[in-house]
């Protein structure tokens, strides 16, 4: 097998949405309709499966918009790969949903932008979905479905971090992610609300401690691959015996960015990505086999040629754990090999 082995896949199977969240990558909207049909969606399926076996999250939008999302889930599953739900839970209101999901699904995500409905609502722009949200966890904890929590921050809710992390705790996630924002899709408007290089560092630093202590859920910091440096950084100065973690359902990735190495994306319009906030699309599957796009395309292809990423990167290092986030560069500088702004090593 080779070094660059499929291990998770987010598959956007529709771009409609029932909230407006200030952040969304896909400019998710109701207004929208599907591109992807079902035989579209299991064809891809049955592609990848000849070769891998990842974890496949489906995702949105809103996927429990689409009717057949629990027949997408058991095709998945048939192919004898696991299956994860992303959701915003707020279509997750009776006990029969949290069933069906459970019955479905091997895991499922919910998105929690804060610890409270002010911070959540503002973030999510629809009113009373934090309320919504927050029965979801508690129904997929009545059922025994396994969740974890997604949470995403910029300047208007990094006040709320701690907080943030605690709630997830405090509602029986198994693991918390917290998300540091790449401008794209809606993101790109709020760019000037993005966390300062200064204060993500910062933050990094307080993950680090957090996790030294935490022992009851998994965590870990999304789209920050400075964090494997720091964390390095930050045991070696202190002396600290710092042995990383995995959860059942990760990527199995040692390593900060591992976008087209190990993971990828396909979009709601059959786009191919190595991650879900890269900008350019390294193929569409309506025109080539996953397969193809992942063995052949440039993109995918440069984010495996390591000697090849901007100097800074290349000669650091650390560049086999951090990487640098492409995507961000991308966002930045108009190019994914370039340096990663957010880097402080």
């Amino acid at each position: 097998m080779s070094e660059f082995e499929l291990k998770w896949l987010a598959f956007e199977i529709t771009p409609r949405c029932n909230l407006d969240c200030v952040h969304c990558r896909t400019n998710a909207s109701m207004n929208l309709k599907d591109v992807l049909s079902y035989k579209d969606i299991t064809s891809t399926i049955d592609d990848i499966s000849k070769e891998f076996k990842p974890v496949i999250v489906i995702t949105g939008g809103e996927p429990l918009l689409r009717k057949d999302v629990f027949d997408i889930a058991d095709y998945v599953k048939s192919k004898g790969m696991r299956v994860g739900l992303a959701t915003n839970g707020t279509l997750v209101n009776d006990i029969e949903m949290a069933k069906k999901i459970k019955k479905h699904f091997d895991v499922a995500s919910l998105s929690i932008d804060g610890s409270s409905a002010e911070i959540h609502d503002n973030f999510r722009g629809i009113s009373g979905a934090f309320e919504k949200t927050l029965k979801a966890a508690s129904l997929f904890r009545e059922v025994g479905l396994n969740f974890i929590v997604n949470s995403s921050f910029t300047k208007r809710n990094q006040h709320d971090i701690e907080n943030t992390y605690k709630l997830a705790k405090k509602i029986g996630a198994s693991a918390w992610y917290m998300f540091m924002i790449v401008p794209t899709g809606r993101g790109e408007e709020i760019s000037d609300e993005l966390i300062s290089k200064e204060d993500y560092k910062e933050i990094l630093k307080w993950h680090f401690y957090m996790e030294l202590e935490e022992n009851d859920i998994f965590v870990r910091p999304t789209c920050a691959p400075e964090y494997y440096a720091l964390c390095d950084m930050e045991a070696k100065s202190k002396g600290i015996d710092y042995t990383r973690r995995n959860l059942k359902f990760s990527t199995g990735g040692a390593k900060g960015c591992i976008a087209g190495q190990k993971i990828a994306f396909i979009g709601y319009d059959g786009e191919v990505k190595p991650c879900s906030y890269f900008l350019r699309s390294a193929g569409n599957i309506f025109k080539e086999s996953f397969l193809d796009i992942w063995h052949n395309s440039k993109i995918f292809k440069d984010m495996r040629d390591f000697k090849n990423y901007n100097k800074k990167c290349a000669t650091c290092r650390y560049i086999n754990v951090c990487g640098g986030c492409r995507a961000r560069a991308d966002a930045y500088y108009g190019d994914y090999m370039a340096f990663d702004p957010y880097c402080f090593v």
